[in-house]
């Protein structure tokens, strides 16, 4: 028996040396050779390689990144024609300034508390009593917390005394942003071609900065 299993491994051996130095191939067996001209047959179209400048290559990328939408504003009336004047060397397609008016909010407000610590041992306090927070989008109101947003002020009164009734004590009602009427800057397809050019656009924005388009 151990004959035999020495006799089948010094065949297996030979066979594998047979097939792995190319002894076979002219009966179909053996590794595909690694020398040419095997691997030049295995090229796809090379004739389509070809090496890129860096100025093409980095307008290849540009294009390939996809344009987004972004928005700004509302402007005023009195930053509207500073903002005109800021997009004069702009294509007039790459821009439009729509009207808007955004309604005033009121919230169910929280703070200002002391430090960023304050604001977390609240946000535990309400999870315990299974009241709902948010964040706010005022930052004149910070630090503190919005347990919800009303579009009037009565609105707003009525779900402060439901959370009375929940254990919130020392919460109130204030106006988070007041009515807003005037024109939303909308930039429908910013590409790579003029991201470079939005530092340059930023004084005229007066500080607003710049959304993805809801």
């Amino acid at each position: 028996m151990l004959r035999l299993l020495v006799l089948l491994l010094l065949l297996a051996n030979g066979a594998y040396y047979a097939w792995a130095d190319g002894l076979l191939l002219s009966w179909g067996f053996g590794p595909l050779p690694e020398r040419e001209p095997h691997r030049l047959a295995q090229q796809v179209k090379p004739e389509a390689v070809r090496v890129l400048p860096p100025e093409e290559a980095r307008r290849l990328q540009a294009e390939a990144r996809p344009a987004e939408c972004l928005q700004a504003g509302p402007f005023e009336t009195a930053a509207i024609d500073p903002l005109r004047q800021a997009l004069v060397s702009w294509p007039e397609s790459a821009w439009s300034l729509e009207p808007v008016n955004e309604p005033g909010r009121w919230i169910v407000y929280m703070g200002k508390y002391p430090n960023a610590e304050n604001v977390e041992r609240k946000k535990g306090e309400l999870r315990q009593i299974g009241v709902t927070y948010e964040a706010l989008s005022n930052p004149d109101l910070e630090p503190g917390l919005s347990l919800g947003g009303f579009p009037t002020q009565e609105a707003a009164q009525q779900q402060l005394e439901k959370l009375n009734t929940r254990g919130v004590r020392t919460a109130k009602v204030v106006q988070e942003r007041p009515e807003v009427r005037g024109q939303r800057l909308v930039l429908p397809a910013l590409d790579d071609s003029l991201r470079g050019r939005l530092d340059d656009l930023k004084p005229a924005l007066g500080g607003k900065p710049l959304r993805p388009c809801r």
